[in-house]
């Protein structure tokens, strides 16, 4: 037989009405508190108009000029968006008047969102000025709100955009994408981590963005690039890619493409700036002297291919320095052909030519060398590589390899970062990185004498006070529809001074320019100004 207990059941009711009416009061309880805490935030116009993540920071980014100055480049910063609920509006014509007024927006565009009674909220605008936000929040209307957000601010805007990168969305979190915010996204996300100071100088970026833009818009180019760096410590004091882009607003760019840094993840065929690297390896390699001669024909042949000088002129009896100063084609193939290939593939790795610098920027490429099949490829490959055709290098290596030639052959890391800055207080100076020496100090001496003499012509014309050791490309674009090149060229110039204590090395890079064949015309004197304001206003003193 089943016993009942009639009292044990009703005490097991009693305890569950308990627990119910316990369940309820604490809901109430949560909804009382959740709606003082909404009435808190109102303002004096008692609506709920300001929500703000006070707890979100990100270490900020900072550039500096030569005396030590600094600026920001990216910092964090309130911003204001306003917003509607429909139902709450009392008279939604006169709100809609004001806030067009304010707000620059078309009446009927802010009359439609505020007249979606169904929809409990509606954006009207995102990332309005301070004096916007305050003049909204002044006028007291009913169901009219402005709410604060921390964000990514770039008080500059487009200067240093690609170095800058940007502070993006992926799915509900922010991320720090391509440039410094993409490679230091972690260290700035970090709460040890306050600030970063950049080797960046603003004026000198200012600087060349504005002469990089001048010369792309003269010539009706496609786009361009420039940069300055430290032959001895590699750091970068001037990076510049056109186009460019607004930061603040990178999610108006329609061709994300823009946002690729050039001077870093674009790889292109320099043509006659990589004949210095050729020269470099013969001198070092012992296979050449400055006074070594040949007799120049106007052309090489290699296997089945003729390979011309650019004027498709013989020159004569002709030695090294002569190959540099009429940029002779048959003449740098003269050299590569006196140096084995396993060593004249190995030297170009050395370079850093294949591999990526470890630059301190999210989006660098590595460039391509496979043409030299590690010292096994074809004749005809290493003929065209000699003078800068069939390898595919980014602009900053190629800058890198060069100011190896000015810094007694030490190849060093390039880097943007001068000091990182943390909470505790302590500061991480980044220090130079030299990664290998390249080429002996006699080779460096040797073939920067040749280099000064390369770019004299330049230097009498430009009345520049200093030595100055380059050399300047004229290169054809490859065609990979038709396996060749197209007629389309890329002119750029690249080299150090003072040649013999060099403080900056430049390299100016302009693609598809229009109405002009050499790069003696377009971007020399690109190079000349951005050289010469450098020395003046880093007060270097003249060489003569």
């Amino acid at each position: 037989m089943i016993s009942f207990d009639f009292n044990n059941q009703l005490a097991w009711r009693i305890n569950i009405l308990f627990a119910f009416f316990l369940l309820l009061a604490a809901l109430l309880l949560y909804r009382f508190a959740d709606l003082q805490i909404i009435e808190g935030a109102k303002d004096s116009r008692g609506d709920a108009s300001l929500f703000e993540n006070s707890e979100w920071r990100r270490a900020e980014i900072f550039l500096q000029d030569h005396s030590g100055e600094t600026t920001p480049l990216a910092v964090n910063k309130d911003f204001f968006t306003v917003y509607v609920e429909p139902a709450r509006i009392k008279n939604k014509e006169d709100a809609a008047k004001s806030l067009s007024e304010i707000l620059q927006i078309p009446y009927e565009k802010v009359l439609e969102r505020a007249s979606k009674e169904n929809d409990p909220y509606e954006i009207i605008a995102k990332k309005i000025s301070d004096q916007a936000a305050g003049k909204i929040k002044a006028l007291k209307l009913s169901g009219v709100g402005v709410q604060s957000e921390k964000g990514r601010y770039h008080p500059h805007g487009r200067m240093a955009s690609h170095v800058s990168g940007f502070l993006g969305m992926r799915g509900e979190e922010r991320v720090g994408q391509y440039g410094l915010e993409g490679f230091y996204d972690g260290a700035l996300a970090s709460d040890k981590v306050e600030k970063i100071l950049l080797s960046l100088d603003q004026n000198a970026q200012f600087k060349i963005e504005e002469l990089l833009a001048k010369a792309v818009d003269q010539w009706k180019a496609e786009r361009g690039s420039v940069i300055i760096m430290e032959p001895k410590t590699g750091r970068i004091l001037g990076m510049a890619s056109f186009p460019d882009f607004d930061p603040n607003n990178y999610a108006s760019v329609e061709d994300i493409s823009v946002f690729n840094n050039l001077s870093i993840s674009g790889q292109f065929e320099l043509g006659s700036v990589f004949k210095p690297i050729t020269m470099a390896i013969g001198l070092d390699n012992g296979a050449v002297t400055p006074k070594t001669t040949y007799e120049d024909q106007g052309f090489v042949a290699v296997d089945d291919r003729i390979i011309r000088n650019w004027d498709r002129k013989p020159h004569g009896k002709s030695n090294m320095t002569d190959v540099l100063k009429n940029s002779l084609n048959a003449g740098i193939v003269f050299v590569q052909q006196k140096i084995p290939k396993e060593v004249f593939s190995s030297y170009i790795k050395n370079f850093g030519f294949g591999d990526k610098l470890g630059v301190d920027l999210a989006g660098e490429v590595s460039g391509n060398v496979s043409n030299l099949k590690d010292g096994k490829g074809r004749n005809v490959d290493f003929a065209n590589i000699s003078f800068g055709q069939g390898i595919s290098v980014t602009p900053l290596q190629m800058l890198t390899a060069i100011s190896a030639i000015g810094n007694d052959g030490a190849l060093v890391r390039p880097r943007l970062a001068d000091k990182i800055f943390f909470t505790d207080g302590s500061v991480d100076e980044i220090k130079t990185e030299v990664k290998r020496s390249v080429i002996s100090e006699k080779t460096s001496e040797t073939l920067t004498k040749m280099l000064v003499e390369t770019m004299e012509n330049h230097s009498k014309i430009r009345n520049v006070k200093y030595f100055i050791a380059g050399k300047t490309g004229t290169a054809e674009i490859p065609d990979r529809s038709e396996n060749g090149y197209s007629e389309d060229m890329i002119h750029s110039v690249v080299g150090y001074a003072p040649a013999y204590n060099p403080r900056f090395a430049v390299l100016v890079k302009i693609d598809r320019p229009q109405g002009v064949e050499f790069a003696t015309y377009s971007v020399i004197p690109v190079f000349y100004e951005i050289m010469n304001y450098l020395l003046t206003y880093y007060e270097v003193p003249p060489d003569f």
